[in-house]
């Protein structure tokens, strides 16, 4: 009866293998795949399943965005180049996160998945992920090449690599800076402050004489900008600094009290917007455009749009961008932001394994990426003085999204090309340039940015950083005393804080 039972079994897999066979699938086949095609004269015979073998369609999942990736001239272009048809589908615009969840307890068959960071850890604490190191030191070494090392530490889980990491376009750089009217200081006959003690001066005088608010802002009380005259380098997208041999919140920094003081000092000298505790985005661009206020921080993106508005209401008015005014002893700083944006990840029962990572590691070669990244030169951009530029308006109608099929990028010349979508627009284009010049050598950022997402971090840092936020916007206003400073970080670290920080310095530790 056993052996009956050994001969049945093994009759079966027989069978399974010559099905697997005739429908072109191998270890990593896709069931859709025709049969390999027979080999040419100039063929060796022994090269012919390895070489010749048809490639299986891929399915990938993305994230959602306002186009169609299956009819896109783009997808076209990366078959063309790379020999693999892609069939994509995308996340619903709401509830993302739970219809990724659904098709991936339901082991739907994608051979690659774009996520977001918090995705990603949800994934790789559930196991649903493939340990890529073999995959690519097999078959990666493009991706290899232009991947930091940093970058790849920030997708590896327990040691193993299980994401190709898509760091963001622009690099390491520098997104926000205090806008002021400059044709007001001309008009007063003053000049641009370097330091806080000349912010000050700059700030009195702009009240006195022109009956405006001196500095308008709103629901943010993290302005780098600022404090980072003082040593305090933080800011809206920083939490997190390195002292000594171990990371730090900023609630734990000694110099928060001194940067929460002197803000506190401004508004109680009327010297920032009275409504500082509820203003919407809207309403600063709305005041600074309309000659209400004199000063604003702002974000280069926003750049046409401040212009755009300034123009219609004060077409005379000079916008000025201010360079990171210096401390006591004369350092400036200037906050920047980047990391990991999303993670290229491959489920655990994916149908085609290998032939994935052949396919996106083909999408890093130079010439290849190049074209992804900013279209055929001569026909979607130009390269003039050193730059490469959009050509509108056929850059906009067939390469707008085209950052969409990224799945990881080259990172030194990357923030070189993305730069082209920057100068679709000269205000925009000006903005940007000007703020990274005017921080060249002197960024900080965060020292979580290259990190993997770390458990009791995720589980802690929103709700915390809430809660900091509120806070810290009473201190600034007076509605809570900065002598509740101490009862309010004790509060934070019984919320989350003490934990959240441990699983920080627990990772910082595995890296020195």
């Amino acid at each position: 009866m056993k052996k009956a039972i050994m001969t049945s079994i093994s009759i079966i897999m027989i069978l399974s293998l010559i099905i697997g066979c005739s429908s072109g699938g191998g270890k990593e086949g896709d069931s859709s795949s025709s049969p390999s095609p027979s080999p040419s004269n100039n063929t060796p015979a022994s090269e012919t399943p390895a070489e010749n073998k048809e490639k299986p369609v891929l399915r990938q999942l993305m994230p959602y965005n306002r186009f169609d990736p299956n009819s896109y001239v783009v997808s076209d272009f990366l078959r063309e180049a790379t020999g693999y048809e892609v069939k994509y589908d995308m996340l619903p615009v709401e509830n993302a996160d739970e219809k990724l969840n659904l098709l991936m307890a339901n082991q739907e068959p994608y051979d690659f998945v774009k996520v977001n960071p918090t995705q990603f850890a949800h994934l790789a604490s559930s196991g649903a992920l493939e340990p890529l190191d073999e995959l690519i030191e097999k078959h990666g070494t493009n991706m290899k090449n232009v991947i930091s090392e940093n970058t790849w530490n920030g997708a590896k889980m327990n040691g193993q690599i299980l994401a190709i990491p898509e760091s963001s376009a622009s690099g390491l750089s520098v997104g926000t800076a205090l806008l002021y009217r400059q044709d007001w200081l001309d008009e007063l006959s003053l000049q641009a402050p370097t330091n806080l003690d000349e912010l000050v001066n700059v700030l009195k005088e702009i009240k006195a004489k022109k009956k405006v608010i001196p500095l308008t802002g709103g629901k943010d009380p993290f302005q780098g900008e600022i404090g980072s005259a003082m040593g305090w380098n933080y800011g809206i997208g920083q939490q997190f600094n390195v002292a000594g041999d171990k990371i730090i919140h900023m609630v734990e920094d000694p110099k928060t009290v001194e940067y929460l003081t002197f803000m506190n000092q401004l508004y109680t000298d009327g010297l920032l917007d009275p409504e500082w505790a509820i203003n919407q985005a809207n309403i600063l661009i709305e005041r600074f455009s309309s000659g209400q206020a004199f000063m604003l921080r702002e974000g280069w993106w926003n750049a046409a749009n401040i212009n755009n508005a300034m123009s219609s209401s004060n077409p005379n008015a000079i916008i000025g961008i201010l360079p990171p005014m210096k401390d006591a002893s004369g350092k400036a700083g200037a906050m920047a932001s980047g990391g990991i944006s999303n993670f290229i990840v491959i489920p655990k029962w994916a149908p085609n394994k290998e032939e994935a990572i052949k396919y996106l590691d083909m999408k890093f070669e130079e010439a290849t990426f190049k074209k992804l990244a900013i279209g055929e030169e001569g026909k979607h951009h130009k390269f003039e003085d050193g730059k490469y530029y959009p050509i509108l308006p056929i850059f906009e109608d067939e390469w707008n999204f085209a950052s969409d099929l990224l799945t990881g990028i080259d990172e030194e010349k990357y923030p070189t090309y993305w730069q082209a979508r920057v100068r679709k627009n000269p205000f925009v284009q000006t903005y940007y340039e000007t703020m990274q010049e005017n921080a060249k050598g002197i960024i900080y950022y965060d020292a979580l940015t290259f990190a993997p997402p770390i458990a009791d971090v995720s589980k802690h840092k929103l709700k915390l950083h809430k809660f900091v936020e509120d806070e810290f916007i009473k201190f600034i206003t007076g509605a809570e005393p900065i002598s509740n400073y101490d009862k309010f970080v004790q509060q934070w670290r019984a919320d989350g804080g003490d934990e959240m920080m441990k699983a920080a310095n627990d990772w910082y530790a595995t890296t020195k």
